[in-house]
């Protein structure tokens, strides 16, 4: 099978997939998967409700936290950025029906933002996974006394330089600098509390959207 391809969980056909999470050949498919496993959808309702609450969680901390101490603050950041793609690629991988409603419900211009957020929001997730350190793109900065900004929400993303991508399939390539671009574009230079907090919200409200849907999906099938 080609890098670029995967099998479909449901029907075992090879295809190209057009999101980094898919799973299944077309719609069809995946309605079929989901009938068959309407309990495994529940229990998995179940986590993603776990882990949004432990997303805000994260959020909060970050908010009450004053920049004093540098670790404290990367570590942090660390956590809000692992909780915001763990709780996306959940809803990418397990909601992509409610999840595509929820982002085509948002107007063109807030659409493409928050994409890009969390597109960027990946690419530090991948970077700081495969080694990078948090502290090559997060800048403490020098915060204004007696203002929100003295808090770690409002340390700043640093501009970063492309990644050579060469061992990358073309696919996987163009995936990464997608992720590249939305940092550069919604990150870079913007506020840690700014862009964590878009792509938090966002994935509330998706989040909500989803458990709506699979608990009456549930229902009818009793």
């Amino acid at each position: 099978m080609s890098a670029d391809t995967r099998e479909c969980e449901q029907c075992g056909t090879s295809f190209v997939p057009r999101r980094e999470h898919a799973r299944f050949c077309s719609a069809l498919c995946r309605a079929a998967w989901n009938r068959e496993h309407a309990g495994d959808l529940a229990a998995g309702t179940s986590a993603l409700v776990w882990s949004v609450t432990a997303m805000s969680e994260s959020m909060q901390q970050l908010s009450q936290t004053g920049t004093a101490d540098l670790a404290r603050g990367l570590t942090l950041i660390s956590e809000a950025v692992w909780w915001v793609t763990i709780v996306d690629a959940t809803l990418v991988r397990h909601h992509p029906a409610p999840y595509d409603s929820v982002m085509a419900g948002q107007p063109p211009a807030q659409r493409e933002q928050v994409e890009a957020t969390l597109a960027g929001l990946r690419f530090v997730r991948n970077k700081i996974g495969g080694g990078a350190g948090l502290g090559e793109f997060a800048d403490p900065g020098t915060s204004r006394p007696h203002t929100r900004e003295r808090r770690v929400t409002g340390w700043r993303w640093r501009p970063v330089p492309e990644s050579v991508l060469g061992s990358l399939p073309p696919r996987g390539r163009a995936w990464e600098k997608a992720r590249y671009k939305g940092y550069q574009a919604q990150l870079a230079g913007h506020t840690i509390g700014e862009t964590i907090g878009r792509a938090a919200a966002f994935l509330k409200l998706a989040a909500t959207n989803a458990t709506a849907v699979t608990d009456n999906g549930v229902q009818a099938g009793r």
